[in-house]
């Protein structure tokens, strides 16, 4: 060690009188420095263990003391066999899902240095043989580097080089880990790698990887590097990471789900983010077919009118919407252990607004795997909503040219309000707000809106036509003309500008509930509040008429 027993010693001594200690506890030095490892910065960890079955907290206590850093932890005898036994348990069932910290909690304690009361020290650390930790530990190294080389050549499928050789240098400092445990080396912390290993002698395996240690320090190109990263992972014995391309499937992800509404195709994830999808992202993603080789879903893809798709099933995989998996074995799941914890990508909220339209969420380009910025949720309500305010647009404009024609002042400005209200819900939900506000509020909140040609102009056009009147057939003839106008701006604004005249004709009827229909499936999909009662009966025919006879 860096440190003598004396000094070490003396200091523990400085330390049990500011902390609330177990009498008779026994106390090693673990981390770094107990390892022989560690420098002038480096913590004195102190672990304090008292023979009982008490819950001690898991947090350290700091101190500062002779200008180093002291971290004091305690645990009781239970707590650590029980720590032991986990292990144990976690390994049986599958090696990879052992907790890093779990792991580090127990390495440092069976590679401590006994302080005090070596005997009760003695007798924890017999809860677990080291040769068995050992083996853990190489193989814990192992699966982690297994499948950091394996999504590195998913990625390299994929035409990701750059991507796939920053996990060919993971995967291969995974793999030299595992061997150096192998060795006795089991340390977890990978900073203190290169004097491990120094201590581990000459060996040529060390210095193929000291050479192959990052891309940068190789000199090769990514193509180059990942070829001979894979190579050497299988030399430090980590096996089923040949480069076997028929190996590399695709992989449906739990919890993602496909929506298309018209021409527009979103996918939700668990339930909660929507992801719409541009037009050449949306043909990618139909070309995906779950369960073939990677390779051969790429080539699909670029001859369905989706060239260069690698880039985007890539994407796709970042985000969660489908997974890789190596045949015979499951899902491809890298980690970077003592990393921050990984997982799906969520990328920042698209910006395209309105957020949603009549034909599906906005889209910001072709290639566009955008995450809608609000809860799926709330989207597919607001979208059933606005479907919703067009139909009551063209009831209410029917009741207007009704009342007119019979020159009923009263009842046709009434359903005046009623055109403007209706299509002022459609414009809010299309941006995203709902619940929304009363009918008595809605001309108010369109304050929400954000500034640009279009919602300026509705807000102007919105304020004076809340004041009209219609007390004659020119005042009524006038009002319709305007509120016609003020619709086809809206309905131009919201993606809704071939919406069809729903009581008309029983094709534009027909055509209204196909509309209705396929936003009705998501929200129900979503468990979202329908718009009224009756849309559930259009969900149980699925999209028809309820009494209508078939032929």
């Amino acid at each position: 060690m860096i440190l003598s027993e004396d000094y070490l010693q003396n200091l523990l001594d400085k330390t049990i009188p500011r902390i609330h200690s177990v009498a008779n506890c026994a106390v090693v030095l673990e981390g770094s420095i107990a390892e022989g490892f560690g420098n002038s910065s480096s913590d004195i960890d102190f672990l304090l263990i008292a023979d009982s079955d008490a819950d001690l907290p898991t947090m350290p206590s700091l101190l500062f003391l002779d200008g180093r850093r002291v971290e004091v932890r305690t645990r009781s005898v239970r707590q650590l066999a029980e720590q032991f036994s986990a292990i144990t348990t976690d390994t049986r069932d599958h090696v990879g899902a052992v907790p890093e910290d779990l792991l580090n909690r127990c390495q440092r304690l069976l590679r401590s240095f006994p302080l005090r009361n070596p005997d009760l020290v003695a007798k924890v650390k017999g809860l677990m043989s080291f040769d068995d930790f050992q083996d853990t530990m190489r193989e814990w190294w192992a699966h982690h580097a297994r499948q950091s080389i394996r999504y590195a050549l998913a990625l390299r499928e994929l035409g990701q080089e750059e991507e796939a050789a920053a996990w060919t240098e993971a995967g291969l400092l995974q793999a030299v880990k595992s061997w150096a445990a192998g060795r006795g080396e089991t340390y977890l912390e990978p900073k203190w790698l290169p004097m491990q290993l120094d201590r581990l002698g000459d060996q040529p395996l060390c210095d193929r990887y000291r050479t192959l240690a990052s891309l940068d320090a190789s000199g090769l190109d990514p193509a180059a590097y990942i070829t001979a990263g894979v190579r050497l992972t299988a030399d430090l014995g980590v096996t089923g990471a040949e480069p076997d391309s028929e190996r590399i499937t695709v992989a449906r992800a739990t919890g993602v789900t496909t929506w298309p509404t018209g021409d527009r195709v979103h996918v939700v994830r668990d339930k909660q983010d929507v992801f719409v999808l541009g037009d050449r992202a949306a043909r990618a993603w139909r070309s995906v077919v779950f369960g073939r080789p990677l390779g051969t879903v790429v080539a699909m893809a670029d001859a369905s009118g989706a060239p260069q798709a690698g880039p985007l099933i890539a994407q796709f995989l970042r985000f969660g919407l489908v997974k890789v998996a190596w045949k015979g074995d499951g899902p491809i799941v890298p980690a970077m252990p003592l990393a921050a914890p990984s997982g799906p990508v969520t990328p920042p909220p698209s910006i395209a607004r309105p957020i949603v339209t009549v034909g599906g969420a906005a889209a910001g380009g072709a290639e566009g795997i955008d995450l809608v910025p609000m809860p799926a949720r709330r989207f597919s309500a607001a979208a059933m909503t606005l479907v919703w305010s067009n139909v009551l647009v063209e009831n209410a404009r029917e009741d207007l040219t009704g009342a007119l024609d019979r020159e009923q002042w009263s009842v046709a400005e009434l359903s005046a309000r009623r055109i403007l209200r209706a299509a002022l819900r459609g414009v809010l939900s299309a941006h995203g707000v709902n619940p929304l506000p009363p009918d008595s509020e809605v001309v108010r909140r369109l304050s929400l809106l954000p500034a640009g040609a279009d919602t300026d102009e509705i807000r102007a056009k919105a304020q004076h036509l809340a004041t009209l009147t219609i007390a004659s057939t020119a005042q009524g003839g006038a009002a319709l003309t305007a509120l016609d106008d003020f619709v086809a701006l809206v309905r131009h604004t919201t993606g809704a500008h071939s919406f069809p005249s729903s009581f008309d004709s029983s094709d534009g009827w027909r055509q209204t509930l196909e509309i209705g229909y396929d936003w009705l499936r998501l929200g129900a999909h979503l468990d979202a509040d329908l718009p009224i009662d009756e849309a559930s009966d259009l969900l149980s025919s699925g999209g028809a008429q309820p009494h209508l006879a078939t032929t």
